[in-house]
């Protein structure tokens, strides 16, 4: 393994409401192919996974959360764009606390210099296995 590869944790927040869940979509150009996850980003050197959740839903959606709940870790590997990829994931249950956002069906945002989506899905979408959400072990936690 190259000593450029490295493990990339990460703060996740799953946000339901009813039979929804809050989720970013994603695409692959070289399996041509739509994924979802949680929305969350990297935990920075010296930062808390729980300020590093809060900074990025800040960052990304310009909202705060409440009612925050660890859940647990999850490992991910994968491959992105025909890249190897390796995450540690905390995972947190957490609360919009601008109640609008779940009147919203669905989100632009900027992350980096991409522009991504967000939108509500069907919690049996996820788990009939409609949609692609990663990583699998995710779907536990729906």
């Amino acid at each position: 393994m190259s000593k450029t590869n490295k493990i990339r944790v990460l703060a996740l927040g799953v946000i339901r409401d009813r039979d929804r869940i809050f989720l970013s979509e994603g695409y692959d150009p070289i399996k041509e192919k739509y994924f979802y996850r949680a929305l969350g980003g990297g935990v920075d050197f010296g930062e808390t996974s729980l300020a590093a959740l809060q900074r990025e839903f800040q960052e990304e959606l310009q909202v705060d959360l409440s009612n925050i709940y660890y859940l647990g870790c999850l490992e991910n590997v994968f491959v992105f764009n025909g890249k190897p990829g390796h995450e540690i994931i905390q995972l947190y249950q957490c609360d919009f606390a601008d109640a609008t956002f779940y009147q919203r069906e669905e989100i632009s945002f900027q992350e980096g210099k991409r522009e991504k989506k967000a939108l509500w899905v069907n919690r049996d979408r996820c788990l009939s296995g409609e949609l692609n959400v990663v990583p699998k072990s995710f779907l536990k936690y729906l």
